[in-house]
């Protein structure tokens, strides 16, 4: 899903089961909304992965950390960070033990903390 959201990534995304993550594309500078797994810490940041290094959605976020993701009926603002080293290896970890086999070639692409700036109110 990167031109936009679709039913299927939006209908998981309502229950909770992936992101509907937000970035703003970097040729255009127009949103984009792509459903991604996560998991969330215990300090509500979350963490994301790509199976590629050319993913747009990893490309548009190197770009511009700023994004948004929503969870169930729950939106919120995050920074991104790009991880290396053994938090890069941690997340995957954590990825691939909540979603099952990394199906998506996690590990192949960056790894990303997303933090939270401020809830919306």
């Amino acid at each position: 899903m990167t031109n936009g959201p679709d039913t299927i990534g939006e209908e998981l995304a309502g229950w909770g089961k992936v992101a509907l993550l937000e970035t703003r594309g970097r040729v255009s500078g127009l949103p984009v909304q792509t459903a991604v797994g996560f998991v969330e810490t215990t300090d509500r940041a979350l963490l994301v992965a790509a199976g590629t290094d050319d993913a747009d959605w990893a490309l548009n976020v190197r770009a511009n950390p700023h994004v948004s993701a929503t969870i169930s009926d729950e939106t919120n603002d995050y920074l991104a960070a790009e991880l290396s080293g053994a938090d890069r290896n941690s997340a995957i970890t954590a990825l691939i033990l909540k979603y099952g086999t990394p199906a998506e070639r996690l590990g192949r692409g960056p790894a990303f903390r997303l933090v939270p700036v401020a809830p919306r109110g």
